[in-house]
């Protein structure tokens, strides 16, 4: 039940206050007097989006709060789904929500900020909506068929689960679909390459380079080009120590050079050092010559350097006839082995997609085959109560609501049923859809039986917005005693224009639109005695008229209380 709403800087509305009470509220006003405001903030409140240029202007933001006390039912069925009820009282709901002017908003539950997407889990089980825009919802098939497949949902025990497990069938077959097409195109295109690809695995295969393999041969080749370099230093060292045979080598000369200095060391003893020292230099002189017949030998060299070059010569071709770098011949390598590998094996991933794709179809017939029946049983048992309702609104006796099941194509070699409301609401005439027949009166009516036998066992508070539009005479008192009859077990708010409805009241307001200093205010008054009395004559047209039909008003509703 809603208990209290608090508005302020919303729209027109600067700031207002409504404390609902058990059974009918109504709100009454002018045309344009700012009632649907009251709607569009309670929908802002339970999720529905409002632009910043609904705050009022001159506020930096206006927010929407309400008190909703739940009952046992409600309560257990929000604590399955959320933590809104951890406060002191478990019953009482406490919402508030901010919409900034930058066009942002903020939630909060019992005094904790949430998601905006919380609240929206717990609308259907405070509020519902009944309305003109309701109404061009009803032409809609769609929407019949989502109405009518939760009829079914929620009366049938098994049914909800069938519907889970069809909902789940379809997902894992349009799962299995979109695969096995994926697997199909990636088929096509590679079969259209698949010669190029032989081919560039034909190139790579004669070659079978290895990782890094170019860059190790060239630093080999390097180190064979290095040897060779100092090859040529050692050997021109040794032609100049041993010169070519004609005595011109350095050791040759010195070996002459010292025979002169014995000659000399006889007659002068100053040459005999320099003597020792020409024979020490020839010794050292020789074992260099040994050192440069023996250079250092790098040993991870090959024997022939020519199959190096052969080998980098058929890597660099590999390379422009790929063009590609090693690295990336590598890695086409093991592309082109993966596609054909893939070629190779992919008739056999489809076929066993398309074999489980026949069990998901099996599984899907015998669920639709289950969910058929019940489906019937459920659409055709609420179009039976539907009609008891409708009679109750003063229709004839032979007004007929028909569910129409039409086959429909589910899945390949899978059919199912799509149902829509067909209304017959004369004798004599054949069913025939909403949209085609019914008119804004029927279709008020018509909403308001489904509102009635529309199973829920949350018990939300029924909003009904004009939903006595185009109904009137001997109709309008029949609309107004079932709605007084549905408030015996629902909170009713009601936004209407007839006094005829508005009399029957728990609660009424009045929504007025005033001016003041060149600013336009939307006001929200409860009303009482007198005032109560003076609101339905000027709904009645005012004057005599109006006043006749207030006092006639109050006064069976005065009778009614009595008895």
């Amino acid at each position: 039940m809603l208990e209290y709403v608090r508005i302020q800087n919303l729209a027109l509305i600067e700031d207002a206050e409504l404390e609902f009470a058990d059974g009918i509220n109504v709100l009454t006003g002018e045309t344009g007097a700012g009632k649907s405001f009251i709607l569009k903030a309670l929908g802002f409140l339970l999720g529905d989006k409002l632009k910043a240029d609904m705050v009022r202007p001159g506020a930096d933001r206006a927010h929407v709060e309400a008190i909703f006390r739940l009952d046992d039912e409600a309560v257990q069925g929000a604590d399955d789904s959320s933590d809104a009820f951890d406060g002191a009282d478990e019953k009482e709901l406490i919402l508030r929500r901010d919409l900034l002017a930058s066009g942002r908003s903020r939630l909060s539950v019992n005094g904790a900020m949430k998601p905006q997407e919380y609240v929206r889990e717990l609308r259907d089980r405070l509020l519902s909506y009944t309305s003109q825009h309701g109404q061009q919802k009803l032409l809609q098939p769609a929407y019949q068929e989502a109405l009518m497949e939760g009829i079914v949902a929620d009366s049938a025990g098994t049914a909800k689960e069938l519907f889970a497990k069809k909902a789940e069938l379809l997902k894992a077959l349009e799962e299995n679909k979109a695969e096995r097409e994926a697997i199909e195109a990636r088929k096509e295109r590679l079969t259209e390459v698949r010669d190029l690809l032989e081919m560039q695995q034909a190139e790579i295969e004669k070659v079978r380079p290895l990782p890094n393999e170019d860059v190790e041969l060239e630093e080999l080749r390097m180190k064979a080009r290095r040897q060779e370099e100092a090859g040529k230093v050692y050997d021109a060292a040794l032609n100049m120590l041993y010169g070519s045979g004609d005595g011109s080598g350095l050791l040759d000369q010195l070996s002459r050079f010292r025979g002169i200095l014995e000659e000399l060391a006889d007659n002068d003893e100053r040459i005999k050092t320099s003597l020792a020292s020409c024979t020490a230099l020839i010794e050292d002189m020789q074992q260099t010559g040994s050192l440069l017949r023996r250079p250092p030998e790098i040993c991870d060299l090959p024997e022939d350097i020519e199959q190096v070059e052969a080998r980098l010569y058929e890597l660099s071709k590999l390379k422009r006839t790929l063009r590609r770098d090693l690295p990336q011949i590598l890695s086409l390598k093991e592309e082109i082995e993966e596609k054909i590998s893939f070629l190779d094996i992919c008739e056999l991933d489809i076929k066993n997609l398309r074999r489980q794709e026949d069990a998901l179809v099996e599984q899907l017939r015998q669920t639709v085959a289950k969910l058929v029946p019940l489906r019937r049983k459920a659409c055709t048992d609420f179009a039976h109560a539907l009609e008891q309702e409708l009679q109750g609104l003063g229709f004839n006796e032979a007004a007929r609501v028909l569910p129409d099941f039409r086959s429909r194509t589910l899945w390949r070699d899978v059919s199912d049923e799509a149902v829509r409301i067909l209304w017959a609401p004369n004798p004599g005439q054949l069913p025939q859809p909403l949209d085609r027949i019914a008119s804004g009166g029927e279709l008020s009516r018509f909403l308001l039986a489904l509102a009635g036998v529309t199973p829920s066992k949350y018990k939300p508070t029924f909003i009904f917005d004009e939903v006595d539009a185009g109904v009137g005479g001997v109709t309008l008192n029949t609309l107004a005693d079932r709605l007084e009859k549905m408030a015996k077990s629902h909170q009713l708010l009601l936004v209407t224009h007839w006094p005829q409805i508005a009399a029957r009241a728990s609660r009424h307001f009045q929504i007025a639109k005033t001016v003041h200093d060149g600013k336009t205010y939307t006001t929200c008054k409860p009303l009482q005695g007198n005032d109560i009395h003076d609101e339905l004559v000027r709904m009645g047209g005012g004057g005599a008229r109006g006043e006749a039909l207030a006092s006639a008003l109050q006064e069976e509703i005065a009778l009614k209380k009595g008895q």
